[in-house]
């Protein structure tokens, strides 16, 4: 063995490492293929990497699965713990692998102990989230109006970074009039064309605007768009005409290069590419030709060599100008050579005006314009121009004479005036100039008509507004001017319920101000709307509507009506009936209130207020029930005064009173003292007396009842006895000995009375009474109260006949 350390010896053992690795590597077999959508997030699981190479999840540890370092492991790793392949980033397969059909990462799989390589692929899936996109998405294209129905012009397709049927697409023009689409599959793609299906007309519609829509078939499905532009050119029936059949210039003889001899213009009156003009030589000699060069575009012709006088004294060439069609026009060039050129053209206007009106026609003459030069021959010939990209136009009459016109639409909201600047250059060398400025006011017509600030304004008014307040104030401006932006503010005529809203509220005509011309009750109407119209002062006036939805907000302006007990002249008074020994929270009573406003203005509260005995009742603080805080007691007395009072959450609060009378009922029938305060008066209500005679007649039919219950105890005891009579016992007659009803009593008590709840309201005297259950349980023994704990009862035989006759009597009565 050599040194570990001896470099021949390193090498050595890499290359067995590589040996060994290839070796290991060849006697793998097949290669692990897994596949995950792209854009997963990071972790995400893509398989069991362990148990798809044999690999017992509890040897993946300790055999040291991990991926190769020499592999592609950007976006892959393996967990050393359970053998598990995830994401270690996101991927996007567009980024990846671009428009490759199939989108694979490769990585190789390390297992030490034994060693072993395993090869894996990763497929990418394509997902659909890439849109179709034009490139570009606006397409401009110019088609003559004597193009004929069925033309073709071919179209860009849309490019979709998906694959497969994510990047199939389908093509859909929107429906119009003119155009169709035309979607052609051949062998290198598909090939898209726009057919014209109707003739175009310039002066009918001068663009026309269509929209291309891609569509893959993902899922789900996604879609671009692309403007397209169709541009109708004029068709070309003018040919070009230059501003002079025949353009004369003198130059002086030294005149530096660059300088420039004479501008052509030709105008051509169609409009495109009709109507552009570009100029070239026609007929010119070889002398001219290296002398003089014209710019095909500007017609401007420049000296570019040296002008001998004594050589030649003048030059003629012909210019042609084409315009984009074909057509052609010819113009001649004269250049005299002279010896000096002092002198300046000099502008003139005639028939200015002041102002034009904004609504003025193209074509309107602005201005007559004439160029004067005091030097003779060619020096005296000019040329003018606009210096500005202003909608106005010179148009050549005769020589220097030229008509300054409208070329297009005024809009004095945007542009209220010009400063036109005429340049005249005349033919001479040195060319000299001379510039004048038109000072032109544009005058206002009413196009504009007045703008709200909003649509629909929303405003808010407490109710018992005073007459006369503010509502809101509303605003419209007017673009134009003067009177024309003078804006009168009116109600439109409309109904709040069945009154003309014009009774409700008013507008100043000047300001835009609305006014109440009423109070207003929330509890009457809530809401309603106003119509405003703004109309400006221009012939003809021009007007705007706009809404305003107008809320009527409550006020605590309503005291609480009391329901219940039914109110009297002063406040409310009711009459209850608590029982003796009722136990706490029995409920007497509810006092029911109502309030007519809303909100919190109609949340109400029950209190307290004044009672013969606070300790003995309790108002319910939100439900009005009037309930005992302790049992009744026989010491009570038989007469209770409650003062309840009803007040509602409102600033500031409103409130109501009722007064209930509690009566506490006697084991046999109402004392004759609180009997004597419910007789009524004389004058009393005939509803009192009513009231009065159904409390008596409850209280007798009560005390007929007990007695009647008390007569069939009686009868049941005589039969037992006259059964026992047969026995030789002694029979005792006495009623305290106990019935067999399954309780035992004392001897020598009799069965206590009944004590019998009654309800009367105040307006008892309308309906009719009712007997009402006993109080506690349903037996005839519960909640008795006894009377006489220490007196026996016996019945003598003898009045056995009498008792019966009694009972008959008793349901006669009832009957």
């Amino acid at each position: 063995m050599g040194n570990a350390r001896d470099p021949r010896w390193k090498c050595l053992r890499h290359q067995l490492f590589f040996f060994v690795f290839y070796s290991f590597q060849s006697l793998t077999s097949g290669v692990i293929r897994y596949s995950v959508p792209e854009e997963m997030d990071r972790g995400y699981f893509i398989g069991h990497l362990a148990n798809d190479v044999g690999i017992p999840r509890t040897d993946v540890a300790g055999r040291r699965l991990r991926i190769s370092s020499s592999s592609n492991t950007q976006f892959l790793n393996i967990n050393s713990e359970t053998g598990d392949l995830y994401l270690t980033e996101r991927i996007d397969r567009e980024e990846v692998c671009d428009k490759t059909p199939s989108c694979i990462l490769t990585f190789e799989a390390v297992v030490e102990n034994p060693f072993q390589v395993f090869a894996g692929e990763v497929e990418i899936q394509d997902i659909n989230d890439n849109p179709p996109k034009f490139v570009p998405d606006e397409v401009k294209l110019s088609i003559s109006e004597l193009t004929s129905p069925g033309s073709r012009f071919p179209l860009g397709q849309a490019e979709d970074p998906d694959v497969g049927v994510n990047s199939l697409l389908d093509y859909d023009l929107n429906l119009n009039e003119y155009f169709s689409l035309i979607v052609t599959d051949t062998e290198s793609g598909r090939f898209i064309e726009l057919v014209q299906n109707n003739s175009l007309d310039y002066e009918k519609q001068i663009e026309h605007f269509l929209t291309l829509t891609a569509k893959d078939n993902g899922i789900p499905k996604r879609s671009g768009t692309a403007r397209i532009q169709i541009i109708v050119i004029d068709m070309n029936d003018n040919k070009p005409k230059f501003s002079q059949a025949v353009y004369k210039v003198s130059l002086k003889e030294g005149s530096p290069k660059g300088t420039l001899v004479v501008k052509v213009t030709a105008v051509d009156v169609d409009g495109g590419s009709n109507g552009e003009v570009r100029y070239t030589f026609q007929k010119i000699t070889d002398a001219a030709r290296s002398l003089f060069k014209l710019g095909p575009v500007s017609g401007e012709i420049i000296l570019q060599g040296t002008l001998d006088y004594e050589e030649t004294k003048w030059f003629e060439i012909t210019i042609e100008a084409k315009d984009g069609g074909g057509l052609t026009a010819h113009s001649k060039v004269r250049i005299d050579v002279l010896d000096d050129n002092d002198n300046t053209p000099q502008i003139s206007f005639s028939s200015v005006p002041n102002e034009i009106s904004e609504g003025a026609d193209p074509g309107t003459v602005i201005a007559f314009i004439n160029i004067i030069d005091l030097d003779s021959s060619d020096n005296g010939e000019t040329s003018c121009q606009i210096q500005e990209s202003f909608p106005f136009k010179l148009i050549p009459l005769y020589k220097n004479y030229y008509t300054l016109e409208l070329n297009g639409s005024l809009d004095r909201e945007k542009d209220p005036e010009y400063n036109i600047t005429i340049k005249a250059v005349d033919k001479g060398f040195p060319s000299l100039s001379s510039v004048k400025t038109i000072f032109l006011k544009i005058s206002d017509i009413n196009d504009n008509p007045p703008q709200f600030s909003k649509a629909i304004y929303t405003a808010y008014i407490k109710e018992n507004n005073p007459p006369g307040h503010v509502i809101l104030t509303v605003e419209a401006k007017d673009a134009d001017w003067n009177q024309n932006a003078q804006v009168t503010y009116s109600i439109v005529p409309c109904y709040v319920g069945e009154s003309l809203v014009s009774t409700y509220v008013s507008i100043n005509q000047d300001n835009g101000n609305i006014y109440a011309l009423r109070s207003f009750d929330y509890e009457t109407f809530r809401d309603f709307y106003i119509v405003v119209k703004a109309e400006d002062s221009g012939s003809p006036p021009l007007s705007t509507n706009a809404t305003v939805n107008v809320f009527v907000l409550d006020e605590n302006d309503n005291v609480p009506k009391i329901l219940y007990p039914a109110p009297s002249d002063e406040a409310s008074v009711g009459i209850e009936i608590v029982p003796l020994m009722a136990e706490a929270n029995y409920l007497v009573t509810k006092v029911v209130a109502v309030d007519a406003d809303s909100g919190q203005n109609a949340w109400l509260s029950y209190h307290l207020l004044k009672a013969t005995d606070p300790s003995l009742f309790k108002v319910g603080y939100h439900t009005g029930e009037i309930r005992t805080s302790r049992p009744v007691l026989t010491k009570e007395p038989m007469k209770q005064t409650l003062s309840v009072i009803v007040k509602d959450n409102g600033q500031p609060s409103h409130s109501s009173t009722a007064t209930v009378t509690i009566l506490v009922a006697d084991s046999d029938s109402f004392p004759q003292p609180l009997l004597d305060a419910l007789i009524p008066s004389e004058n009393n209500s005939r509803d009192s007396n009513l009231t009065l005679y159904l409390l008596i007649s409850l209280v007798s039919i009560s005390v007929l009842f007990i007695c009647f219950i008390i007569i069939i105890f009686v009868i049941r005891f005589h039969r037992w006895k006259q059964s026992s009579l047969l026995k030789p016992t002694f029979v005792d007659y006495n009623l305290g000995h106990p019935l067999d009803f399954g309780e035992n009593e004392p001897m020598g008590h009799i069965q206590p009375p009944y004590m019998h709840k009654v309800c009367l309201t105040s307006n008892s005297g309308r309906n009719e009474f009712q007997f009402m259950k006993p109080y506690g349980h349903d037996t005839m023994e519960s909640r008795a109260i006894v009377t006489d704990t220490n007196k026996s009862a016996p019945y003598p035989e003898d009045n056995f006949y009498a008792e019966s006759n009694a009972i008959s009597q008793v349901r006669s009565f009832i009957k």
